[in-house]
């Protein structure tokens, strides 16, 4: 269990990270993370820090679908975390 909190915790700061870096990109022109990469970090753990993300550097905030979605993906975590701890 402890490795799966460790997991998490790395890519949920790698997700915080990851909406900073495309927000500062976005203010200097800069070529910018693609969405697919950014879903696919809150795919695989980091949607907690997604959404801190969003809400901390004010980016990504009114796509309906990037809440959807790291919504959804927390829904989903939450129920691997439960089920990692149920049977193990």
């Amino acid at each position: 269990m402890k490795y799966l909190l460790c997991y998490l915790f790395v890519l949920n700061l790698i997700a915080i990270i990851s909406y900073g870096l495309d927000k500062f990109k976005a203010s200097k022109a800069l070529t910018r993370t693609r969405e697919s990469i950014l879903f696919f970090v809150g795919f695989l753990g980091g949607c907690l820090g997604s959404l801190i993300g969003m809400i901390i550097f004010k980016h990504k905030t009114k796509k309906k679908r990037f809440w959807l979605l790291n919504v959804l993906f927390i829904l989903m975590w939450c129920y691997i975390i439960y089920m990692f701890y149920r049977n193990g």
